[in-house]
């Protein structure tokens, strides 16, 4: 089983810069997008009559949102954390006969922290949601989670100690997550692996020396170690200040 995640940073123009090509080639059973940037009926995708999708809109317009694309129908499907939805569109849970699979937009600090006391609220409830998730079938968490753990998730650690996406609060966040039974696919996989990124900014030339941080992930419930195959992330697919990442399952 193949699934893939995406940072789109706006679908409506990361279809204009390849979307389709990429989706086509890749060829997922399922498909999760991050950052959608849209409204209902203000897209309509043309990916075949093989993918079910499930979207979860913000509110705000222009902001936030999620979907996912689908060739195995779920046997349920949940929105945002709680049962009143997140507002910002945030959250998307499908849950299949021996998994459930929860894609996420992490909330971002902001460049001032000025949201880092609602971002870490947020991780324990994301935290205590997968948890309870967990006690009734393993879960699989993918998305762009807003941090890079350690300092090989990102190219300039030094000089970015205590900056937004790597805090120790939101890195300890990360670590109380792994600890508490998942497992970050991608490192687990590849634990000396090095100048591995997800998202770059975009200011000149950064992408080109590839100056970036990997805080997208797939997580997955420790019991599915054995049926991790590979993980990737797709550093040369354009379209977005984010790659892909990938987790292929036994």
């Amino acid at each position: 089983m193949k699934l893939v995640s995406w940072n789109v940073n706006g679908l409506r123009a990361c279809v204009n810069k390849g979307f389709y090509d990429y989706f086509k080639e890749m060829d997922a059973d399922i498909f999760c997008l991050q950052e959608t940037k849209l409204q209902e009926g203000q897209i309509q995708m043309e990916l075949g009559d093989a993918y079910e999708h499930y979207w979860n809109y913000a509110l705000t317009k222009g902001y936030s949102g999620t979907a996912i694309f689908t060739k195995i129908k779920p046997l349920s499907v949940r929105y945002g954390l709680e049962e009143d939805n997140e507002p910002e569109g945030r959250v998307i849970t499908l849950e299949f006969e021996s998994f459930y699979l929860v894609n996420v937009y992490t909330p971002n600090s902001r460049r001032d922290l000025s949201r880092l006391a609602l971002r870490l609220e947020w991780e324990d409830r994301f935290r205590a949601y997968l948890l309870e998730l967990d006690k009734r079938k393993p879960v699989i968490a993918c998305g762009d989670m807003n941090v890079a753990h350690t300092e090989r998730d990102l190219k300039n650690a030094k000089s970015n100690h205590g900056n937004s996406g790597f805090t120790p609060e939101e890195r300890g966040k990360m670590t109380s997550l792994l600890d508490s039974g998942f497992i970050d696919t991608f490192r687990y996989l590849y634990p000396d692996q090095e100048d591995v990124y997800t998202w770059w900014s975009y200011m000149p030339k950064v992408r080109e020396r590839n100056i970036g941080w990997r805080i997208d992930y797939f997580l997955a419930s420790s019991r599915l170690e054995h049926q991790l195959a590979d993980a990737k992330c797709d550093m040369a697919v354009m379209g977005s200040d984010h790659c892909p990442v990938i987790l292929e399952l036994r």
